[in-house]
């Protein structure tokens, strides 16, 4: 079961990310990833967490 959680990111990241950039070579390809991990992680809600981010729901059971 934990494989189908990794596997939604992956392909998350290239419908997202990858296919829509043209990336010319791997600092640009690591780069481009890195913003968009950030945008997933702290600024795009997740309906499986009740439409908060995952860093949102992180702090949230940090406090607890």
């Amino acid at each position: 079961m934990d494989n189908v959680f990794i596997e939604r990111l992956w392909r998350s990241m290239k419908y997202e990310c990858v296919y829509l950039h043209d990336f010319q070579n791997g600092i640009e390809a690591r780069d481009g990833i890195a913003r968009w991990m950030d945008f997933y992680n702290h600024e795009r809600p997740h309906s499986a967490l009740g439409d908060t981010t995952p860093m949102v729901r992180y702090r949230l059971r940090q406090a607890a």
